[in-house]
């Protein structure tokens, strides 16, 4: 029975040429403050709300499966449709957060089987650890945030005032709602109007209320069919996902980096965690019962900021090439490990993983083809003769073929070569890395015959010492 809804709520993904439902968000409309007792109602609901999402989402993480349609369980003084709301909201956080948890689970035991193997194949490295699975906490909510239906909070567009719309929200007090106008701005008008029609588009019931540094927040949505408008034969473009550059295309051009000032603020915020955690450590030595935590608004600003830089670079590289097709690569962050804490820190803050959530989003947003493709090998691959070896990689920036001499940004190979891979049934019929890097190889082998080099190896070069000049001059 389960099997049977689980195939029954899975959603039809579209191919290509066929509409994909997109829901859009309108964000920062601030609510107006005509009447401050009406936002103090709505200031008395929200610390309940908040309590009893996150009595339903503890339940729905540790005890019970997620459940949107579960009967009332706590007392409290929310009418039964606010705690509908509240039981709705807690299944859909504790849904992803067991979907993430899971997702993670399963990379750890890849990485566990991936090392085991290489152990008992005697190729494990010295510096190699074996990869621990670390407990997830429950998720804990912090600030006001209420996704409402229209059971308890009602729009309805003004028709004989100044304002927009007028929002009708249920509180504590039984038969007793408030009606909060709403103003839009102009760049919200020009967000809910449809450039062909000129007409205002159907917004959806459900709306979201947050609240920051004693600010209301009203968040509207409505949903849209988006079709690929991407030409068959468009020119394909090779995306590059890195630290040192965001987004690297395979025309040279790189977008976004973390480092500069992301970079300098990262090392800010690791000293400043590191010296709380030694003070945590020398207050449990004490037996101080409450202990400080070691996060800090600073590294939570920093996140966000890494986003939206990352946000910004995957929206200017679609700018610059609105009629081309584009290829990036799948990245397994979680698997990812340097021999240095320092460096496992920078891979995180860097926020990798977000790059190719950000750039499938986009595509699918702006209705353009963007097809993953296999990235095993696109760092060391020579994109002239498939030559594919760790040395070709002198240092992080430069790549310089061993074979051919072909020597260019390393980012920029890496781009050319995923933009080749677009439907390379070759690789992607290929099991492990063993076996994608035996098939570059023999296309290398294919190149060199073609070229006539016949057994040519790889020059080795030597590391340049100090010139006769400069020891004369010393």
């Amino acid at each position: 029975m389960n099997e049977q809804r689980k195939q029954r709520k899975k959603k039809k993904r579209p191919t290509a040429g066929e509409p994909y439902p997109v829901t859009r968000a309108v964000t920062h409309i601030r609510l107006v403050e005509v009447n401050p007792g009406k936002l103090a109602a709505l200031d008395a609901l929200a610390p309940v709300y908040l309590a009893l999402c996150q009595a339903y989402v503890t339940l729905f993480c540790t005890t019970e499966s997620p459940n949107k349609l579960r009967d009332p369980l706590y007392q409290t003084p929310l009418s039964e449709r606010w705690q509908r709301v509240a039981i709705m909201q807690a299944a859909g956080i504790a849904r992803s957060w067991r979907s993430n948890r899971t997702t993670a689970y399963q990379q750890y035991q890849d990485d566990l089987k991936r090392y085991q193997k290489q152990q008992a194949d005697g190729q494990l490295s010295a510096h190699a650890k074996e990869p621990r699975w670390r407990a997830w906490n429950v998720p804990t909510l912090r600030e006001p945030c209420i996704q409402a239906n229209v059971n308890v909070v009602k729009l309805e567009e003004s028709r004989d005032s100044t304002y927009d719309y007028w929002l009708t929200i249920s509180t504590l007090e039984k038969g007793q709602p408030i009606v909060v106008p709403v103003k839009l701005a102009a760049y919200h008008k020009a967000a809910l109007t449809d450039p062909k029609t000129h007409q205002v588009k159907k917004l959806n019931t459900s709306v979201q209320l947050n609240k920051r540094d004693g600010v209301w927040w009203l968040t509207l949505s409505y949903d849209e069919e988006v079709t690929i408008q991407t030409v068959p034969g468009a020119p394909v473009i090779g995306i590059d996902v890195g630290i040192a550059n965001f987004v690297t295309t395979s025309t040279g051009t790189h977008y976004g980096s973390f480092h500069k000032d992301l970079r300098a603020r990262h090392k800010r915020d690791r000293a400043k965690r590191r010296r709380k955690a030694k003070l945590r450590a020398c207050l449990k030595k004490k037996g101080v019962p409450k202990l400080p935590s070691t996060s800090s608004r600073t590294g939570q600003r920093l996140i966000r900021h890494v986003k939206q830089e990352i946000n910004h670079a995957v929206n200017q590289c679609y700018a610059d090439h609105p009629e081309a097709q584009f290829a990036y690569e799948q990245l397994s962050v979680a698997s990812m490990r340097f021999k240095a804490r320092a460096q496992n820190a920078y891979l995180r803050a860097s926020n990798l993983a977000h790059i190719p959530q950000q750039i499938a989003w986009n595509s699918q947003k702006r209705g353009v083809l963007a097809t993953p493709v296999i990235s095993a090998y696109s760092s060391q691959e020579c994109s002239v003769c498939h030559y594919t070896d760790r040395k070709n990689r002198p240092d992080q920036r430069t790549f310089r073929c061993q074979v051919c001499g072909f020597e260019a940004h390393a980012d920029t190979d890496g781009s050319l070569n995923i933009s080749r891979r677009i439907g390379d049934t070759q690789l992607r019929a290929c099991k492990d890395r063993t076996a994608i890097k035996a098939v570059l190889m023999q296309r290398h082998e294919a190149w060199k015959q073609q070229q006539g080099m016949g057994d040519t190896r790889p020059v080795k070069r030597r590391k340049r010492g100090p010139s006769s000049s400069s020891l004369t001059s010393l």
